[in-house]
């Protein structure tokens, strides 16, 4: 088990690679926030769905998912459509100007990661990739988890 100076230096790297993101959140099209980007990946990676679906995945209030699938939808990026299995709900789905915008913003992050990691081997950034599969793999599905009672863990487990 690692020590725990290791354990606050990783917390300290996880809390840093904020900067990160805010950094990739720079190459978005200024009228694609990254909620924006995150609605219409999870609707590209899991297919059409329910609103209350996304809401789920993106692990956000059904008022604040409302207003990010406006947002999308007002750009011609999704389009909502009554459910066949209820009238009263709609369905949510890319539209193809949405899909061309997910490639555009993959050419971008690529890039982008291509430009940053220039100096880094194949193989660190398989390393890298495989330490952060396994990273989440070990927090599991945090969506799932209302709650965590901290008080009651320790940092082993």
């Amino acid at each position: 088990m690692a020590a725990r100076s290791q354990y606050e230096e990783l917390a300290r790297q996880l809390s840093a690679i904020g900067a990160v993101k805010r950094e990739m959140g720079r190459m978005l099209p200024q009228d694609c926030p990254p909620a924006s980007a995150g609605v219409l990946t999870l609707l590209d990676r899991h297919g059409e769905m329910r609103m209350s679906q996304l809401a789920e995945l993106l692990a956000i209030d059904m008022s604040v998912t409302s207003r990010h699938v406006a947002h999308v939808a007002e750009r011609g990026w999704i389009e909502r459509k009554p459910d066949p299995a209820d009238k009263r709900s709609r369905l949510l789905r890319l539209t193809p100007s949405g899909t061309a915008l997910l490639a555009e913003l993959a050419e971008r992050y690529t890039a982008a990661l291509a430009r940053y990691l220039d100096d880094w081997t194949d193989a660190d950034v398989g390393h890298l990739i495989e330490l952060l599969a396994r990273l989440r793999t070990s927090f599991g599905d945090c969506r799932t988890r209302a709650h965590h009672d901290f008080t009651t863990r320790t940092p082993a487990g």
